[in-house]
């Protein structure tokens, strides 16, 4: 069957309403159509996803028309499930568009972007089939992936800040993507490349592999903020999610997928997956956030605003506002830690709320000071031991640089 044409804005909104309210019809969470690149040896094998355009928790009127013009072109659609992915067809797209014709002569804007994805793909149909090159997936619920093409639907909603860090259900994901070698935005299985690494490298046409992985890079999808600079490509990974005004330092810094900034920050070492750094913090040269499999039993570390993360220092615990960790010294959860009965009064000071008996001298443990602000770790260079102060300095960043 066929989508008849829509005239008026009005009429548009009745069509969605009856698709709404047809018996078992369920909102997604989340949707958005891909175009593919598939294995050059396993067309089935999809290699990555790229997404034009997503919607998480939006866009609703333009989801039921997608779903209904996929159902009008003999697709049968379980919104009882999780998670549902089609191959996007050239009746899909005449059908999408019959629907969306009230806006298909409007002015390109935020609102009526999925019109535009409809637009070029009817543009693209005139030129030629569109075949399986592009599938759309949509989400009825945040729970674990089932496809490539989900994986990368999520990793976009976190890059995109259109969901929030450790807020998607991610379970499974190396399972289902595949390690391949990237030559730019092109990935390439590797089993393709060693049958046929004779004939590629004798002809001068063997790509120029610049990473092999399962994840891209984040610059190979996502377009930054005007005043965020990444001097490294390689330096953040697919999934990552950095707060404008992030700077991203060549040499020892790194941020994984799943990670991120909340705030310009200033970063020369490495965000751990699931770590978060917040506002007018320094992550310096060679620091380590510690992730979720790496020295924390399995607890994200968060670090507040305004911290400074000294050279070569790890990381391991969560970290207050205005706190500091002095070069080359480790904080993980188990780390004595000692501070004298003076200091301890200044940083009870401002953590109001931390209910703890002062001794003349007191011993923690690097996760019985998780979370406080205030605090300033270091190490007495004549004993070894760490201790911590109440820090008497401000971190602040370079207000031109971020």
């Amino acid at each position: 069957m066929a989508v008849e044409r829509i005239e008026s804005k009005e009429a548009f909104k009745h069509y969605v309403e009856k698709v709404e309210g047809a018996d078992g019809y369920r909102r997604p969470t989340a949707f958005g159509i891909c175009r593919v690149d598939r294995g050059q040896k396993n067309r089935d094998k999809i290699l990555q996803a790229v997404f034009p355009l997503i919607n998480w928790n939006e866009n609703y009127g333009s989801a039921a028309v997608l779903l209904a013009a996929l159902q009008e072109s003999g697709e049968n659609i379980d919104f009882s499930a999780t998670e549902q992915l089609f191959d996007v067809t050239d009746a899909m797209v005449v059908n999408a568009l019959a629907a969306f014709h009230p806006f298909v002569g409007e002015a390109v804007g935020e609102a009526h972007r999925n019109v535009q994805v409809i637009k070029e793909l009817a543009r693209i149909v005139e030129c030629e089939e569109l075949e399986d090159n592009f599938r759309i997936v949509f989400l009825f619920e945040d729970a674990a992936p089932q496809s490539v093409e989900a994986v990368y639907l999520k990793l976009y909603a976190l890059s995109q800040a259109k969901a929030e860090l450790r807020s998607v259900d991610l379970s499974g994901a190396f399972g289902i993507l595949h390690n391949v070698a990237w030559f730019g935005n092109e990935p390439f299985e590797l089993e393709w490349l060693r049958e046929n690494e004779i004939e590629l490298k004798l002809n001068g046409a063997y790509p120029e592999i610049e990473s092999v992985d399962k994840f891209p890079r984040y610059l190979q999808h996502i377009i930054p903020a005007d005043n965020t600079r990444i001097l490294d490509s390689a330096k953040v990974r697919m999934g990552a999610q950095l707060h404008p005004g992030t700077t991203v330092m060549p040499g020892a810094s790194y941020i994984n997928f799943n990670a991120g900034t909340t705030g310009p920050v200033m970063v020369e070492g490495r965000i751990s997956s699931s770590a978060i750094v917040g506002p007018g913090s320094d992550v310096g040269g060679g620091a380590s956030i510690l992730g979720v499999l790496s020295g924390t039993n399995g607890n994200p570390v968060t670090i507040g605003e305004n911290v400074l993360l000294g050279a070569n220092s790890v990381t391991g615990i969560p970290l207050g506002d205005g706190c500091i960790v002095d070069a080359g010294i480790a904080i993980l959860e188990g780390t004595k830690v000692a501070i004298s009965r003076a200091e301890l009064e200044k940083i009870k000071e401002v953590n109001p709320l931390w209910d703890v008996k002062v001794e003349d001298e007191n011993i923690f443990k690097g996760v019985e000071l998780a979370g406080k602000n205030g605090i300033h770790f270091r190490q007495n260079s004549m004993t070894g031991q760490i201790v911590a102060l109440r820090s008497r300095r401000e971190v602040t960043l370079n207000v031109e640089l971020h």
